[in-house]
């Protein structure tokens, strides 16, 4: 039986954070409710890439697989008290909207408690809920600028570069995912719901724990050279070089290894520790140099057969056909009602006794709708009224 089986979500939330970790706690079993307005969720309507799909985009689809969906009008009081009837058998409300629409909806803390004393709530932002900032728009990429990550790689005369994923908001839905399983164990000890909190500038701090102690406890200024260089406060050499056909990653190179490998006495009268800040800019031409000079292949088994730590650079479709991403089962396939054989990303972590699944593709706009509310005792009279009435969808 899947972990989370029994727990019922009620997923409010919009975008990417929200979404993710709500669908993190279905691939554990949770019966995730996918509460979303009567036109659909806004990641149904905004397609990452352009891949559009033929009813439910890439972007959704990969965000809300083992949900199922609930179109509703949550500004139509009827629809307000549906959401609360539903929440009132629910064991997790998670919601992302912008501070103090949740109130405005009748949906924040108190009006969910109310009807379900031990529910926990979960409220994520961009910023907090209050303070200077509360009223800023929560993006990713504002997110990755506002808390320091960007000036720890990258060359001085280059603007800072953004990561290639919207990490902000991944590790902002993992920070809740965390928070909600902590909050479930705290209420099966002791009966008692609570609410987590989660922000993206929290989270993205937090991830920096080592990088920003450095700067915080040891006082080392976070400064970029003038040469390749992977991150600010790492030894060097310590990076993504060019070769003569495409790109290479190197990590922590013993620099006597690399004296030896490319023949040149210069990187041997420097020691990586003593020199690796102080010299971070000669060591890192040095190496680059050298490596421009014969392909990636060749130098995965020159330096990788002594012991220097490197690997290839991958694009996505490199990615797809590695041999220990097939080994793990990275990737899941499965069949969509509208969309057909779906290949994504599977699981971050795995479980023995009871691992994670896809049971089923991300829904359509308001495909479970009737059979929710029949499970929640109301009668086909009572959903066709509401249905008529525009109050759902």
């Amino acid at each position: 039986m899947p972990v989370l089986s029994g727990y019922r979500v009620l997923d409010l939330s919009i975008a990417m954070a929200g979404p993710l970790a709500a669908m993190r706690l279905g691939d554990l079993g949770a019966d995730v409710l996918k509460i979303e307005p009567v036109t659909g969720e806004w990641q149904r309507h905004t397609s990452a890439g352009g891949a559009v799909g033929n009813e439910v985009n890439a972007s959704f689809l990969s965000l809300n697989r083992n949900k199922r969906s609930l179109a509703v009008d949550l500004k139509n009081p009827a629809g307000r008290e549906l959401v609360l009837r539903l929440a009132a058998e629910s064991d997790v409300f998670l919601q992302n909207y912008r501070p103090g629409v949740a109130a405005r909806l009748g949906l924040d803390e108190a009006s969910v408690r109310a009807v379900r004393p031990d529910i926990v709530y979960v409220s994520m932002s961009g910023y907090g809920e209050d303070g200077p900032y509360v009223n800023r728009p929560g993006q990713d990429l504002l997110l990755q600028g506002l808390s320091g990550a960007l000036y720890s790689a990258g060359r001085a005369e280059d603007p800072p570069q953004a990561g290639p994923s919207f990490i902000a908001d991944a590790i902002t839905a993992y920070s809740a995912f965390e928070g909600v399983l902590a909050a479930l164990l705290h209420r099966e000890r002791t009966g008692e719901g609570q609410k987590v909190e989660v922000n993206m500038l929290d989270a993205m701090i937090a991830m920096q724990m080592q990088e920003l102690s450095v700067r915080t406890v040891g006082g080392v200024p976070q400064t970029r050279g003038h040469e390749i260089h992977a991150h600010s406060y790492i030894r060097a050499p310590y990076g993504i070089f060019p070769t003569s056909d495409s790109y290479l990653a190197l990590a922590f190179a013993d620099l006597s290894l690399l004296a030896e490998v490319f023949g040149d006495a210069e990187l041997a009268q420097w020691d990586a520790e003593r020199d690796g800040f102080k010299q971070r800019d000669a060591i890192s031409a040095a190496v680059a140099r050298h490596l421009r000079t014969d392909t990636t292949a060749s130098w995965l088994e020159r330096l990788g057969n002594r012991g220097v730590w490197v690997g290839p650079v991958n694009s996505y479709d490199d990615v797809l056909e590695d041999p220990q991403v097939k080994h793990n089962g990275s990737f899941v396939t499965y069949d969509h009602p509208t969309e057909g054989s779906v290949t994504t990303p599977g699981f971050a972590f795995h479980l023995t006794a009871t691992p994670a699944s896809v049971e089923r593709g991300a829904p359509t706009v308001g495909q479970h709708t009737a059979e929710i509310l029949t499970e929640a005792g109301l009668g086909a009279d009572e959903i066709e009224a509401l249905l008529r009435d525009k109050v759902i969808a």
